[in-house]
């Protein structure tokens, strides 16, 4: 395969609504789905002489999210003002942080299970505190086409999360987004529901290139409008290939190719020019004048360090270390949530048998939770009950076969293991009754005898059907054993 003759170059900003209940500088409700323009006050859609309030719970959260992305906290943080015209935007500013952010200097751990891409640290450069926009609704596809403002929006708090332009790929950009959200449920910071807008993503890329003249970069552009981690993935592998060309056509003259803001078009799968990207000195930033910078204590750090509880990455080395869970099944179980890890452990913990608790929680109990649309709270069967027929398979008591029936059983009925297989008629087949059974069918198949001692084991699965029609309780795996001691011991 020729190696690419680029570098991709990816930094992302996401934008993550913190769970408050109120505004963050006003007493207004944040619930999502109230009619247009009904969650609004003077302060949030900007009336003269109207004071904003800080709202404390989102200093907090934000503080929160910040450790758990391994940030410095300043003890000293200010409000500024970010000014800028549109619609959604009544006061013509927003209130956000420009050079003195609440925190900075942070990080975050990527991997890949499947070994697509290698382990890497995505640094933070900062997450700072800032107000929601209003929301445009364009009438473009029917109507009298016309645009509508609802200002239910402005004033939400957002988190935003920026990091170093570090991903190399539009599957680390994926990554690094799938595990951030992770980390947000696990802190329960957020919802990070991106259909309702409370997680926004907007990347910045650029190719890096080897010429005869040196290495160059292309401009960077700015990518919006991306409702989903997929439509990230996918705006960016089309986006690398589209400046390359540009960069082709324009005779790789960088002078002639402009910094850009561009909006991901999902149903046409391209990115169209939307402006100019703008620099910094373009909002004409300056410090909010009704509003106190804050100060943070080292105290109020620390109380809340100890709040963080343990996150996705340790989450997933405990379950390697502890359970012998390889990755690809410790980020399977450890994506589903802390409700389903701690059933997982608990299931583990009676069992004894790590690997088969996490075999039969990902195959059975997750099965049944997606065909329900249901959370682990939800399933009839506890990890006690779970981790009592998973004994009984290890015992042997019940192949893994009938063991599926049998917590089909328990789940209908919400019963133990015991009481479902006795109710099933599965009992244990006594281990001489076995051994006649199977001198039985090898008296009885000669050939087959003569094919596993050929060299040909695959055959002796015949004799194990057989022997299932004869006895439905004898286990698969014990008929094998001794069929295959009783052949291969005789030569």
């Amino acid at each position: 395969m020729n190696a690419s003759p680029y570098e991709i170059v990816v930094g992302l900003e996401v934008h993550v609504q913190l769970k408050t209940r109120s505004k963050l500088f006003c007493r207004c409700s944040t619930q999502f789905g109230a009619p247009p323009n009904t969650q609004t006050c003077p302060v949030c859609i900007g009336m003269p002489g109207a004071l904003p309030v800080m709202n404390q719970e989102a200093i907090r959260l934000a503080i929160k999210t910040a450790l758990a992305l391994n940030c410095e906290i300043p003890a000293f943080t200010k409000w500024d003002r970010k000014n800028y015209y549109y619609p959604d935007l009544p006061k013509g500013y927003q209130i956000s942080q420009y050079d003195l952010p609440l925190s900075q200097h942070g990080f975050l751990e990527i991997q890949d299970p499947k070994g697509r891409f290698p382990a890497r640290r995505v640094r933070i450069i900062r997450a700072h505190l800032e107000e929601d926009a209003g929301k445009s609704m364009h009438d473009e596809a029917a109507g009298q086409a016309d645009s509508r403002i609802d200002l239910n929006r402005a004033g939400t708090p957002l988190l935003e999360i920026v990091s170093h332009p570090d991903l190399r790929s539009p599957l680390e950009a994926k990554a690094y987004l799938t595990e951030l959200k992770l980390l947000l449920g696990y802190l329960q910071v957020s919802d990070c529901n991106m259909q309702e807008g409370s997680l926004r993503v907007d990347a910045n890329i650029n190719l890096h290139l080897a010429t005869p003249d040196g290495p160059v970069a292309t401009p960077i552009v700015e990518v919006k409008n991306m409702n989903s981690f997929r439509a990230v993935e996918r705006a960016l592998a089309y986006e690398a290939p589209r400046q390359y060309q540009v960069w082709l056509e324009t005779g790789q003259r960088l002078g002639d190719v402009p910094k850009q803001t561009r909006g991901w078009d999902d149903q046409a799968q391209l990115t169209r020019a939307q402006r100019h990207k703008e620099e910094s000195s373009d909002y004409r930033y300056f410090p909010d004048p009704d509003l106190v910078p804050v100060r943070i204590t080292a105290q109020q750090v620390d109380a809340l360090r100890r709040e963080l509880g343990e996150l996705p990455a340790q989450l997933r080395q405990r379950l390697e270390a502890t359970y012998g869970l390889d990755p690809y099944d410790s980020d399977v179980l450890v994506n589903q949530g802390r409700e389903l890890v701690d059933y997982f452990i608990a299931v583990a913990d009676a069992s004894g048998d790590g690997k088969r608790a996490s075999n039969w929680v990902q195959q059975e109990v997750l099965r049944y939770l997606n065909e329900q649309s249901a959370t682990i709270d939800r399933y009839p069967v506890g990890p006690a009950a779970l981790a009592e027929l998973l004994a009984a398979v290890a015992q042997g008591l019940v192949d893994t076969s009938r063991g599926r029936e049998v917590l089909q059983y328990m789940v209908e009925r919400g019963v133990g293991a015991a009481a479902a297989m006795q109710h099933l008629g599965i009992q244990a087949v006594d281990s001489s009754e076995l051994v006649r059974l199977c001198q039985e069918l090898l008296a009885a198949n000669p050939r087959i005898v003569a094919d596993v001692r050929s060299g040909k084991q695959q055959a002796i699965g015949a004799l194990v059907g057989q022997a299932r029609k004869r006895s439905p309780n004898a286990n698969p795996a014990e008929i094998k054993r001794i069929c295959l001691e009783l052949i291969l011991g005789t030569e």
